[in-house]
C-alpha cells in the first residue's frame, strides 16, 4: 500500500509500505477513506520531536472495515468507522472512568500511521465506533474531525467546564482551538473570546460561535482579556498550543476559581509554583479521551447539527501529502485533509 513516511525534518514522502495484517485477534483492518495532517505532526516535521529513522505518519482516520480478528465482536466487515488516536479496550477501570487515552492497554495509533491506504487498528471493539450507515461524501470530513481535533477540542471545553453563563477564552487558533470554540458554543457558553492574529482563522472562529477576538498575545493579550471581563479573567480557558507562553497565557487569563482545559502537546512547559499557588485556578487536561465522546459527536454530525469539517481548508490526494505538510507549516492552511 501507499503511505506517508517522515524521513527527517521537512522530509515527508509517500512510498510503498507493507500491507497491514491481523496481528492480535482483537485487531481490525480498515480501508482508510480519509486521513489528515495534525498540528502535532508538525512537531517532528519541524525537527522538534524527531525520532530515530523513518517513521509512518498519521493518527486521524475514518474508513471501512475490511477484516477483523477472531475476537472482534461489535465491529463487522463493511462498517464505516471512526476511531480515536489512541487504541483502548474501553473496558478497563480507567476507560470506564472516561479516560480511554490512558487505558491500561492503550496503543498509540500514530505509531501505526494512518496517512495510508489501509491501517491495522488494535483493540477494535474498544477503539472504533460505527456510524449508523454509510455516510454521504459531505459528512466524511466532519466525521474525520471526530477522530482527534473535534474530540480534543471538545475535551478541552469540558475540562475547562465551559457552559451556560460562562466566559470562555481560547488560546490557540489552530484546528483544535477552533473546534474548542464550536464545543464551547454547543455546551452553552455565553461568551467565547479567541486569541488570534489570522483573519481566516478569526472568520472561522466567529462562524463556530466566537463572540470576540483578541489579537494581542502573552501578557498584553491577558491584559486585554481582563479589560473585557471586568478585570477578573475568563471562567474557562482552553489551551491548545502546548508551549510555555501559551500555558502561562492560559493560566493568567483565568479568574480565581476558574478552569483551564489544556490539550496542546506540552513542549518544555514548566509551571512556576508560587504563581500557580496564588492563581487559585483548576488545571485539567492531557491527551484527549476521544473515545468517550465519539458516540455523541458522531450523532451530532450525522444529524447535521454541527459541521466541524469546515476546519479543513486544503483537500489533497494522499500522494501530495508533502504539500499538505508544507502548507500547514507555513500557515497557508489551517488543516489538510488527505484522500488515499
Amino acid at each position: 500500500m501507499r503511505g506517508v513516511v517522515l524521513h527527517g525534518p521537512g522530509d515527508v514522502r509517500v512510498e510503498d509500505r507493507a500491507d497491514p495484517r491481523i496481528v492480535q485477534p482483537t485487531d481490525a483492518i480498515i480501508r482508510v477513506t480519509a486521513a489528515c495532517v495534525c498540528g502535532s505532526d508538525l512537531w517532528p516535521y519541524r525537527g522538534i520531536d524527531l525520532g530515530d529513522g523513518p517513521a509512518p505518519m498519521g493518527h486521524e482516520y475514518v474508513g471501512v472495515v475490511e477484516q477483523t480478528g477472531d475476537q472482534v465482536e461489535t465491529i463487522k466487515v463493511g462498517d464505516f468507522v471512526v476511531g480515536s488516536f489512541f487504541a483502548s479496550d474501553n473496558t478497563c477501570e480507567i476507560c470506564r472512568a472516561g479516560y480511554q487515552s490512558r487505558c491500561v492497554h492503550a496503543e498509540l495509533i500514530g505509531a501505526i500511521g494512518t496517512q495510508a491506504q489501509h491501517a491495522r487498528i488494535p483493540l477494535a471493539d474498544g477503539t472504533l465506533v460505527a456510524t449508523p450507515g454509510q455516510p454521504d461524501a459531505g459528512l466524511v470530513p466532519s466525521l474525520l474531525t471526530a477522530s482527534d481535533v473535534l474530540g480534543t477540542g471538545w475535551f478541552a471545553a469540558v475540562a475547562a467546564e465551559a457552559g451556560p453563563g460562562r466566559t470562555v477564552a481560547v488560546v490557540g487558533d489552530g484546528a483544535v482551538g477552533l473546534l474548542g470554540v464550536l464545543a464551547a458554543r454547543q455546551l452553552g457558553a455565553e461568551r467565547i473570546i479567541v486569541f488570534s492574529r489570522h483573519a481566516d482563522r478569526q472568520e472561522l472562529a466567529v462562524e463556530f460561535g466566537a463572540t470576540g477576538i483578541i489579537t494581542e498575545r502573552g501578557d498584553q493579550g491577558v491584559a486585554r482579556l481582563k479589560e473585557l471581563t471586568g478585570g477578573l479573567g475568563a471562567h474557562s480557558v482552553i489551551e491548545a498550543v502546548g508551549t510555555q507562553e501559551s500555558m502561562m497565557q492560559a493560566i493568567r487569563s483565568t479568574r480565581p476559581g476558574g478552569h483551564v482545559g489544556y490539550v496542546g502537546v506540552s513542549h518544555d512547559v514548566a509551571l512556576p509554583g508560587e504563581e500557580l499557588f496564588f492563581s487559585a485556578v483548576h488545571l485539567h487536561g492531557g491527551p484527549a479521551p476521544v473515545r468517550r465522546f465519539l458516540p455523541e459527536l458522531i450523532g451530532l454530525i450525522w444529524d447535521r447539527k454541527i459541521d466541524p469539517g469546515r476546519v479543513f481548508d486544503l483537500d489533497l490526494p494522499l500522494e501530495e501529502a508533502s504539500e499538505g505538510y508544507r502548507a500547514m507549516d507555513e500557515r497557508r492552511a489551517i488543516k489538510t485533509l488527505l484522500r488515499p
